[in-house]
């Protein structure tokens, strides 16, 4: 009956938090263990030095969707590559790709980058339909660049399962999996050029020196944070903490472009996220505990072993599983409910962790574009105020690349781990 009650809550739009809560109390409570339990979870999340970056990024993220940073950037990658064949759409894919990284959202991306995008795209000489898809699936890889806030959460989750899992590995082996989608989607974005005959500008030293000056404030930010994260030189909570307060004074202080007063709703809707996801997590965790005393995950393992008698069937299986999840629910809570027991899985079919997180990471970004019931679709159908069926139909051929370099990333581990130590 509680099952039910809670079903019908979340249905009706109850928090997340709070059905975790109930679960997680319930749970305890069915076993006559004490409830507690539960609250300790909660606070041993303070403890926990992997959670330092998090809030900090998540500012860093909302800052630079707050101001015109993303509009510089914009002018500066079509500065730098308009005049390529299909440039505009490379510089649309950079522009997205690097909102998402920083926001770990892509729908903020669509909310932040919809409008400038969509209508430059058009005015250039692209179809409504390219147009569409590109600003609604083009930016949901960038989850797997640093400062990605899956990324961190993954392996903050995981690393207990498999020490292995760190963020700064995590972040190095999602490096070449995100390059290579961004190499894809760039050469079907330069073929769609090609066979719209969209007009390229041509090149001007003038106007790149001018796109560089305008946004000098923000071209050395993914230079030296990420570049220090990669060269292991930044600690991640470093970095974190630089982002966040340089991102700060030039929005502030240098830019002038956010108000003391849109600072305090930047800072409080930065806030929410995270003290959502740490509160979900917390609770997440409890639940996690509780199956692990059951030896859940112990039973999932001989179920799988059972039933997937090669890696190959099990990954064919995974990914159809995370696709329908990434369409489902969002990627924080796909985060903390299902690593601790696919961890175990991979595991035992012999896949290595990091390579799990990449495919994980992956698959999740590629569900919030995916029919019916993506969140990108229907986040995009209100920005854009067009029918939900026509944002599918622009998704699709991105789609079908995206799903083609999730199957390279899956089936090609080395495509991961390679630059692991």
């Amino acid at each position: 009956m509680m099952g039910w009650l809670l079903a019908a809550a979340a249905l009706l739009g109850a928090p997340l938090f709070s059905i975790f809560g109930a679960l997680a109390l319930g749970a305890y409570h069915s076993i006559q263990m004490d409830p507690s339990i539960v609250i300790s979870e909660l606070a041993r999340l303070a403890t926990m030095p992997l959670l330092r970056a998090l809030p900090m990024f998540a500012l860093a993220g909302y800052l630079l969707a707050a101001g015109r940073a993303s509009e510089r950037l914009l002018h500066l990658s079509r500065a730098a590559f308009g005049w390529m064949p299909g440039g505009l759409a490379l510089v649309s894919l950079l522009a997205c790709t690097l909102l998402t990284a920083f926001t770990g959202a892509s729908g903020v991306t669509i909310v932040a980058l919809g409008g400038l995008l969509l209508p430059a795209l058009k005015s250039d000489g692209y179809g409504e339909r390219f147009s569409l898809g590109l600003v609604t699936s083009g930016g949901n890889m960038g989850v797997l660049f640093a400062p990605s806030l899956p990324l961190i959460l993954f392996a903050v989750i995981a690393n207990p399962i498999a020490s292995e899992v760190t963020i700064d590995r995590l972040f190095l082996a999602a490096l070449l999996p995100g390059l290579v989608t961004l190499a894809a989607l760039g050469a079907f974005g330069v073929g769609a050029g090609l066979w719209q005959r969209v007009p390229h500008l041509p090149f001007s030293a003038r106007g790149l020196a001018k796109a560089l000056w305008a946004a000098r404030w923000e071209v050395p930010l993914p230079i030296v944070v990420l570049g220090g994260i990669y060269s292991g030189k930044i600690a991640i909570s470093e970095a974190a903490v630089m982002t966040a307060a340089y991102t700060l004074i030039v929005a502030t202080v240098i830019q002038r472009e956010v108000s003391l007063k849109q600072l305090a709703g930047v800072i409080r809707d930065s806030i929410m996220l995270v003290g959502g996801v740490l509160v979900i997590l917390g609770l997440g965790m409890a639940m996690t505990n509780f199956l692990v005393d059951q030896e859940a995950p112990a039973r999932l393992v001989e179920w799988a072993g059972r039933s997937f008698h090669h890696p190959v069937v099990f990954l064919i299986a995974l990914n159809v599983f995370l696709l329908i999840v990434g369409c489902l629910m969002d990627i924080y809570t796909a985060i903390i409910v299902f690593v601790p027991m696919l961890i175990p899985l991979g595991l035992q079919f012999g896949i290595h962790p990091i390579h799990l997180g990449v495919i994980f990471l992956a698959n999740l970004a590629i569900g919030y574009s995916t029919p019916p019931v993506g969140m990108n679709l229907f986040i995009a159908a209100i920005r854009f105020d067009r029918p939900l069926l026509k944002l599918v139909a622009a998704s699709l051929p991105f789609l079908v690349v995206l799903l083609a370099i999730l199957l390279l990333i899956t089936y090609v581990p080395a495509l991961s781990l390679g630059l692991l130590k």
